[in-house]
């Protein structure tokens, strides 16, 4: 289902525009581009394509894309009108390196080539020489392609051709990566660009139609371990190209004939540019014949115009190729005059390319030419002709030259005319590496002494000077005591060294109060509805402190001594004696009377039959007694009893639907006796006689317990089911029809004992697994752990008995556990309250700290739940150092597996490196841990902690798969809940019964019920899929030979078993051939009535329209079938909002309905009615009865009248999802809504309407309040629909029978499909959980039950901000040895990021070069101290490099120029233009950057959606910073390059393929092998392969030097603090995408849904998007006010120090209210307390402090509280 805000409605689209009838090229582009794919950019997200989503599943690679990204390279000397180039070589390393890059990622690609889509590689129209060029590599590149091992290849004609739909559906590729073309430019392209960008586009409408999402491979940014791309998913149906205007389909049709024709060379043997299957490799082929072929081509094809010579020399080039090194072809273009340029250019290059093109493609081989070294060999024998060829090319390479001259016919080679046609070659310079500023730093010169660098003999960078004098010329210290956000708030608190706290006003204490006493009240509220694994409530445990424990181990035991020794003599003292007397007769006492009361209990339910009988058992199951082993063993007999009467006087007792009802009901309660270990006799004959009745005598004594010491009689007499005399039974359709272990498999599998190994232990109040005493066993050793096993298998519990270790080890001990989402936080917090309450005088037990709210003292508590980015400043926070970090004893993180996130992930990893204590990583879904294990354990180590890795893989609840069959009609119209019966479209999955998509492996994750794999083994049987004698062995009697009820683990040796004898199967399973084993089984498991629909329709879309109007039936058969609560997953918050609010209006009408027309309902309200009118009667009545006090009788008639608590407003339950059972009342719910209304922002009407009849939405949009009540009235079981997005899907408890997923979405991936359905069948609560899949093509829910979980992904951590955030931690604490550990232990890791190469000593030189750059920008100086303007850096380092540009522009004085402007207004506005280039920053597709459609969109709409330009004065200087930065970082690979050469090794390997490309060793000496040696380019640190393009070590861009620099350099470019994506202009460079100007207009006109309408920017994200930027902005304001405020004081002689600070307990992060809480008027009043440094200083400004910073705060501060009315208008 999709309700997508920017959905391209096209049919309308076309409707709306009707271009003319008849249309040029051109114009039916851009009717295409303005109708439909602009506008369908705009819903495209920009996301991680494997992260995010595909993970591990299959995706096309479009081969004609990839080879145009490879040949577009501007760096590739190959189809450059201006070069005269052809380096195939470089072209080949380029293709190897892209392919690399996705391997290296994990994805898991083909690579696809449409003839159709070869357009845009060829280039027909532009010049000769390029077009023959790009032809001929096309030709090689793809026969390289074909050699690969790696990478599969494919060729089909179009999407059309029947090869390529058997294709789509063997492989089921999620997604194309094809380049769309790009937009038409005036001048560039040649005459043909509009006709190649239109069939371009027309192919990718195409491919959407198809039902194929698609992701743009040209402007794909590989970052880190991420592949980020726009996704365009499928909207379209294949029909609605036939909706285009018959011009544009006809201009379509003939821009592709025009192409073709053009494509037309002069060779026979190229009749078509179509690509075939190629069998030959790179290296077996007779390179002479070859050679000698394409003479011949060249010479017949040209004969009238052949330039023999050159042929020649062609030839010779070839020849000499191989054995030619890749270092000696790294060659600079020999200058040549015009003259032959153009003689080359437009005559004999391209018809040799051509003539070569023809060879390759007639003789299927493959050939390698550099065009560089053929002009390096003609200008040698032009200037050498007295020298012979056996002299210049060596005896071999001269006699294969002569042959083949010979075989053509050719002349003597003569070229010395040619001679004066070359022009004197430029003189090379290698670079020179920067020297380095000094620096020395008494902890990182340990760390750095391996690196080997130049330094200068200055003390001071040359930095580019201010234009203003504003106080920065002199470098200051930076002191990073103070909050983020607001610099009068002190990071310190009193306790732990901080200045005293300010006295509080009454009106703030008054406030304080209220909030926390709301927030407590939520808190306690959320806690009493959280249950442990068994489903009880929680019970708060309450800990001594450890100074109490150690008082009362320093009191003197007083009589124990007396007592031990009688104890151990064996004589007991009389008062001994006597005690246990009483404990006797208080036990017999007890059994007595609970033998009296349950004995009256069965009396009483004598007289109950059916749901009476079923309501008074749940009742008694809530009674304590209950829980006695007497009790509930005699209860559970007697209710044997009474099923065993029913079912002999049911209708049917002998059908087999009775048998297996009754028959699963007798053997649950039989279990259950035998667990709870007590048993009579009677007991015992009781259940002896119905295991014989059933058929399972053989489990008698496996199953009976024996009688206990107690043989007391049953207090009712149990049915005769055994005859006396021959102890056979007496009813017989009582027995099991099948082997008791058969019917185990099919019947009782959801009821097996699931434990593994269990056992008691006394550290936890349940019997644990084995995997669980290790994790125990670990705690308790203080071990880190990793711990990953699936939803529900109880991982729960290992954080809280860390916890509780910690709170009873000691009193300051601390443990920090982090959550990925502050819902969790806050919900972990409560948990947190409901389990542990500890006295430390005044100080809290717990704290929350997020990035918005913070509740108790974070830093004076013992437990501390937060979300990474808190910990991650904490713990590198320098006051925090000295006194907070040393406590910790323990870090949980929650999760862990999103450590691999596109945002945030790299936060985990500080964590991990910066922790100095052991820490627990919990998760559910880590694909291939062991590898991120591996590089966890060597982080643990090098702090000197052990470290354990915990895997158990299985779940404690199965979960069960169905599709809801959406293609057939419901029988009836839905009328309401009580009258509603079951669709029946709820169809049941098999897990192998999905396998379609020929898979060669099964997810590891892929677990069989028993009922699944018993059916499995009669279908193997069946379809005879294995031989006889394994059917035999695998059939369920021979297999499972015990005589007791089978377990869990035996179900799954069997389902082991099973897999293991598929895996032969799947190598041989094609789902296209229906006769293969594995199909045959296939089909015999799938649903009879989902087969009958034609796989066209299942695999297709379903309608947005039908899918909204069968949302009812979908709940309604949940709720009939018993399958509510369920949480409905769509990743859209729009799709949320407006599924429930669909749900809710079809509940209301047809309540509204049923109201006007029930006479049942008339009759109500008029019996309500007449009780109103009654009313004062009844008034006196009561008056009456006060006087006279013995009459009862009218009180009673009073209360007992129903319409005293009738709310007739209310929803009826018969139309309302509302748990009816709940403890839960109205008038609660009156208070909750009433509660939420009254604080702002309230969540809207309708969400408050829905919630009335048990209908929720939970996303991260919605009011934060609204969620926790959902939340708690979820569990409470009063909403039991939820329509949530993947804030459920994280730890939440939240615990669901069902999880159903609506409709698709790009982020319903691998790993986020295993954390929402993990949410159904939860520990404690079901013994089966429930999966539904609601309009999902079945393609789609295949690929997802299939799917693998990808490997967590990485970030590399160490970025130029964290080096400086690192030298503040250790000035700031005084070099404390917690941050000094830290340091060192990051520094020494073998391996600094489990994703990198990097190893220690290439971190190192990093390091080194990055501190240079930070001294260059004076954040450091030369001992390491953080100077100026460090807290922008430091405080903003989530958003580097943008915080670096900005402190460089706030240094050179860009923004004192722009705050100068005369009109304050204008200052802002242009303020926040540079901000908005700065941070926040979204691209536009380049679709969306037409003129046309941006004209259309602009007028509409008060947004300019493109940001302008930033201004020049911005880019020079930024631009000025870039050249440094990497002339800095070019040192650093130049050094490290020269100093480790032998370390990195030879640099002539492809990357991928791995082979060798260093030429073979030539023998024979030869002058040309000389020259060629002694003029080629020396490089240390470019490619070999790149440099083969004439490029050296001289690098343009820091993108250049880390895309080109040579193997085993490994720069990451997106730790180098580059500023070219900043500075680059629009759609230049290779730029595909714009700035979204969103910011910018939000500030000029604050109108979200301007910001949804033009800007595109979805209304679910708006909120969080202008929040970052809102705090960014507040951030900036308060390091400008520390630093004016520190030069004020200074200039009065005091210091920042001495400053009357109010103190607040932060870790310098946000500060707002506990949890938003308080009313508008309240925080209304609370903004008067702000800014209280600055109003004051409005008019004047402080003394100490210059004009020109002065304009630039005021500037800041205006444009914040500008941008925050607006922002907070949004909300409030």
């Amino acid at each position: 289902m999709d309700f997508e805000e920017f959905e391209v409605d096209i049919e309308r689209a076309i409707e709306d525009s009707e271009p003319s009838k008849s249309c040029t090229v051109t114009e039916a582009l851009n009717w295409i581009d303005s109708t439909w794919y602009a506008p369908a950019s705009r819903n495209a997200r920009w996301m991680d394509l494997i992260g995010d989503y595909a993970g591990a599943e299959p995706f096309v690679i479009d081969g004609h894309s990839l080879l145009q990204v490879v040949l577009d390279d501007r760096l590739l000397a190959l189809a450059k009108d201006d070069d005269l180039s052809f380096q195939i070589i470089h072209a080949i390393y380029s293709l190897e390196c892209i392919l690399k890059n996705f391997r290296d990622r994990s994805a898991n690609f083909d690579i696809v080539f449409f003839d159709v889509n070869r357009h845009l590689v060829l280039r027909v129209g532009e010049s000769e020489f390029t077009v023959a060029s790009r032809a001929l590599a096309r030709r090689l590149l793809y026969k390289h392609l074909q050699s690969l091992d790696s990478v599969n290849t494919f060729t089909f004609a179009s999407l059309s051709d029947k090869k390529w739909v058997d294709y789509r559906v063997r492989a089921k590729p999620m997604f194309v990566m094809v380049n769309d073309g790009g937009t038409l430019k005036e001048g560039v392209g040649g005459q043909f660009a509009a006709h190649q960008i239109l069939a371009q586009r027309l192919f990718i409408f195409d491919l959407l139609a198809s039902g194929l999402a698609m992701a743009p491979l040209q402007g794909a940014d590989f970052k880190d371990t991420k592949i980020l791309s726009f996704v365009f998913e499928s909207r379209l149906r294949l029909g609605h190209r036939g909706h285009f205007p018959g011009a544009v389909l006809s201009a379509g049709v003939s821009a592709r004939d025009i192409l073709a024709s053009r494509e037309q060379g002069p060779f026979d043997q190229v009749r078509s540019c179509v690509l075939g299957e190629v069998s030959a490799s790179l290296s077996f082929f007779d390179l002479r014949a070859t050679l000698k072929d394409v003479g011949l081509s060249y010479l017949s094809a040209f004969e009238s115009d052949t330039q023999q010579s050159l042929l020649a020399v062609f030839i010779i080039h070839v020849l000499l190729l191989e054995s030619i090194s890749v270092q000696d072809r790294a060659r600079r273009l020999e200058p040549i005059k015009h003259d032959l340029f153009t003689s080359l250019t437009k005559s004999f290059l391209p018809r040799i390319l051509r003539a070569t093109e023809a060879v390759v493609v007639a003789n299927d081989a493959s050939i390698d030419i550099d065009i560089r070294v053929f002009l390096s060999v003609l200008r040698y024998l032009s200037e050498h002709p007295a020298q012979s060829l056996i002299e210049v090319l060596g005896p071999t390479v001269a006699k294969d030259a002569e042959d083949i001259f010979s075989e053509l016919k050719l002349p003597h080679l003569n070229v010395s005319c040619l001679s004066d046609f070359f022009l004197p070659v430029d003189l090379y310079e290698m670079p020179i590496p920067l020297k380095l500023l000094p620096f020395t730093n008494r902890v990182f010169d340990e760390e750095l002494s391996a690196v080997h660098v130049a330094t200068e003999g200055v003390t001071r960078p040359n930095p580019i000077e201010p234009v203003t004098s504003s106080g920065e010329e002199e470098d200051t210290l930076f002191s990073d005591t103070q909050h983020w956000h607001n610099h009068r708030m002190a990071i310190l608190p009193k306790h732990l060294g901080g200045d005293a706290t300010a006295p509080m006003t009454e009106w703030q204490r008054n406030r304080k109060l209220r909030s926390d006493q709301r927030f407590m009240k939520t808190l306690h509220d959320q806690a009493s509805t959280l249950t442990g694994a068994s489903g009880a409530v929680l019970e708060q445990m309450k800990i001594p402190t450890a100074a109490s424990l150690a008082n009362q181990r320093n009191v003197k035991p007083k009589v124990v001594h007396a007592r031990s020794s009688s104890k151990i003599t064996g004589k007991l003292s009389k008062a001994d004696a006597i005690r246990e007397q009483n404990v006797a007769k208080k036990e017999s006492k007890q059994v007595s009377e609970s033998a009296a009361w349950i004995a009256s209990r069965i009396q009483e339910m004598e007289s109950l039959d059916g749901t009476g009988l079923e309501k008074f058992l749940q009742v008694l199951a809530r009674n304590p007694r209950t829980r006695e082993a007497s009790v509930g063993a005699e209860l559970r007999v007697y209710r044997m009893h009474r099923l065993l009467r029913e079912w002999i006087y049911s209708a049917n007792p002998d059908s087999s639907a009775s048998r297996d009802k009754y028959s699963l009901l007798l053997m649950r309660l039989v279990k259950e006796v035998w667990e709870m270990g007590f048993s009579t006799k009677e007991m015992t004959n009781a259940i002896t006689s119905v295991l014989i009745a059933l058929g399972f005598s053989d489990y008698i004594d496996s199953l009976v317990v024996s009688s206990s010491a107690d043989d007391r009689a049953l207090s009712f007499r149990f049915i005769k089911l055994v005859k006396s005399k021959t102890k056979t039974a007496v009813y017989d359709f009582m027995r099991v029809q099948e082997h008791p272990i058969v019917w185990q498999l099919r019947l009782f599998g959801e009821f097996m004992d699931r434990s593994m190994d269990s056992q008691a232990d006394a550290r936890v109040t349940f019997k644990p697994d084995a995997w669980q005493r290790e994790v125990l066993d670990a705690i308790d050793q203080n071990m880190s752990l990793l711990v990953v096993a699936p939803t529900s298998a109880g991982k729960t519990f290992i954080s809280y008995y860390a916890m509780e270790k910690i709170l009873r080890g000691s009193d300051d001990g601390i443990l920090v556990y982090i959550a990925p989402t502050k819902a969790l936080v806050a919900q972990v917090a409560a948990e947190i309250y409901a389990r542990f309450s500890k006295d430390l005088n005044g100080r809290d037990c717990w704290a929350i700290h997020s990035r918005d709210f913070r509740v108790h003292d974070p830093q004076n508590c013992q437990i501390l739940v937060t979300v990474p980015e808190i910990l991650a400043i904490m713990l590198l926070s320098p006051p925090l150092a000295k006194m907070w970090t040393p406590r910790l004893k323990y870090v949980i993180l929650d999760e862990i597996h999103t450590i691999g996130q596109q945002e945030g992930g790299a936060v985990w990893e500080q964590i991990l490196l910066l922790s100095p204590c052991p820490v627990i990583g919990l998760s559910a879904t880590v694909g291939a841990p062991e590898r991120f294990n591996e590089w966890l354990e060597s982080v643990q180590k090098a702090g000197g902690f052990q470290h354990k890795f915990v895997h158990y893989p299985h779940r404690y609840s199965h979960l069960r798969k169905f599709y809801y069959n959406i293609h057939e009609e419901p029988r009836d119209a839905f009328e309401g809940l009580s009258t509603h019966k079951s669709t029946e479209r709820m169809r049941f999955l098999h897990p192998l019964s999905i396998l379609s998509s020929s898979p060669r492996s099964l997810p590891s994750d892929l677990a069989l019920e028993a009922v699944d794999a018993l059916n499995l083994y009669r279908a193997l049987r069946v379809c005879t899929a294995l031989q006889p004698s394994i059917l035999v062995a695998l059939d369920p009697v021979v297999f499972f030979s015990s005589a007791k009820l089978l377990q869990q683990k035996d179900v799954i040796q069997y389902e082991e078993a099973l897999k293991q004898h598929l895996v032969p199967l799947l190598s041989s399973f094609d789902s296209q051939d229906s006769e293969t084993p594995l199909s045959r089984v296939v089909i015999q498991l799938q649903d009879g009535i989902l087969s009958r629909v034609p796989d066209r329709v299942l695999n297709s879309q379903p309608d947005r329209v039908v899918s909204g109007c069968n949302l009812i039936y979908l709940v309604a058969d949940l709720h009939a079938q018993g399958d509510l609560p369920g949480i409905f997953f769509s990743f859209d918050r729009s799709d949320c909002e407006q599924m429930a609010q669909i749900l809710n209006n079809v509940l209301e009408t047809q309540e509204d309905e049923w109201r006007e027309n029930s006479p049942e309902w008339k009759r109500k309200m008029a019996q309500y009615e007449a009780y109103l009118q009654g009313a004062k009667e009844r008034e006196r009545k009561v008056i009456r009865a006060s006087k006279h006090k013995g009459d009862e009788e009218d009180k009673r008639a009073d209360t007992s009248e129903w319409q005293t608590s009738f709310r007739p407003d209310d929803p009826l339950s018969d139309f309302s999802f509302a748990g009816q059972s709940t403890s839960y009342a109205a008038s609660e719910l009156d208070e909750d809504i009433a509660d939420l209304a009254r604080r702002k922002p309230s969540p809207p009407e309708w969400a408050l309407k829905c919630l009335r009849r048990g209908i929720a939405v939970h996303h991260a949009g919605m009011n934060r309040g609204y969620r926790s009540l959902v939340e708690s009235l979820f569990r409470r079981g009063f909403v039991r629909v939820i329509f949530a997005t993947g804030t459920l899907a994280l730890g939440i408890n939240a615990p669901t029978k069902t999880s159903i997923f609506c409709g698709d979405s790009p982020f319903l991936t691998a790993l986020m499909y295993r954390q929402c359905a993990g949410r159904a069948g939860r520990r404690g609560y079901d013994t089966l959980g429930k999966v539904v899949f609601y309009a999902l093509p079945m393609s789609r829910v295949q690929r997802l039950v299939l799917s693998k979980l990808p490997s967590l992904s990485a970030s590399f951590p160490v970025t130029s901000t964290l080096v400086v955030r690192l030298f503040n931690l250790l000035e700031g604490s005084n070099y404390s040895t917690t941050a000094v550990a830290a340091v060192q232990r990051l520094f020494r890791l073998p391996q600094v990021s489990f994703g990198s190469e990097e190893g220690r000593y290439q971190l190192l030189h990093h390091l080194r070069f990055s501190i240079d750059y930070l001294r260059r920008a004076r954040l450091l100086d030369e001992q390491g101290k953080p100077l100026n303007l460090f807290g922008i850096a430091a405080h903003l380092y989530y958003t580097e490099p943008s915080n670096l540009a900005l402190v460089a522009l706030l240094r050179s004085g860009v923004i004192h120029k722009i705050c100068a402007q005369p009109n304050l207004r204008d200052a802002k506005r242009n303020f926040i233009l540079l901000m908005a280039h700065l941070f926040g920053r979204r691209y536009l597709p380049s679709a969306c950057m037409k003129e046309e459609y941006i004209t259309d969109v602009v007028k509409k709409s008060p947004s300019m959606v493109v940001l302008p330009p930033l201004s020049k004065t911005a880019r020079d200087v930024l631009i000025e910073q870039e050249r440094e930065i990497l002339q800095i970082f070019t040192g650093y690979a130049l050094t490290y390059g020269t100093q480790h050469q032998k370390d990195l090794g030879p640099d002539h390997i492809l990357p991928l393929s791995k082979r060798n490309i260093s030429g073979t060793v030539e023998d024979e000496p030869s002058l040309i092998h000389d020259h060629l040696h002694r003029t080629a380019i020396r490089v240390v640190a470019r490619s070999l392969f790149v440099a083969n393009s004439g490029h050296d070590d001289h690098f343009n861009s820091v993108h250049d030097l880390a895309q080109t620099a040579r193997r085993g350099l490994n720069l990451n470019e997106h730790t180098i603090p580059s500023f070219e994506g900043i500075t680059g202009r629009t759609n230049q460079d290779g730029r595909k995408y714009a700035l979204n100007a969103y910011l910018l207009d939000f500030y000029v006109h604050g109108q979200v849904a301007a910001l949804a309408a033009a800007n595109a920017i979805r209304r679910g994200d708006v909120w969080f998007l202008l929040q970052d930027f809102d705090l960014t902005l507040m951030t900036v304001r308060g390091v400008l006010e520390q630093l004016l405020q520190g030069r004020s004081l200074s200039e009065k002689g005091a210091t920042p120090e001495n400053a009357n600070l109010s103190e607040e307990v932060d870790s310098g992060y946000a500060l707002l209210d506990p949890v938003q809480w308080e009313d508008e008027e309240e925080e209304t009043s609370g903004k008067q307390e702000q800014g209280r440094w600055e109003s004051a200083h409005d008019s004047q400004r402080p003394r100490g402090v210059s004009g020109a910073d002065w304009r630039v705060f005021q500037v800041v501060n205006g444009a914040l509280e500008e941008f925050h009315e607006k922002f907070k208008a949004m909300w409030a």
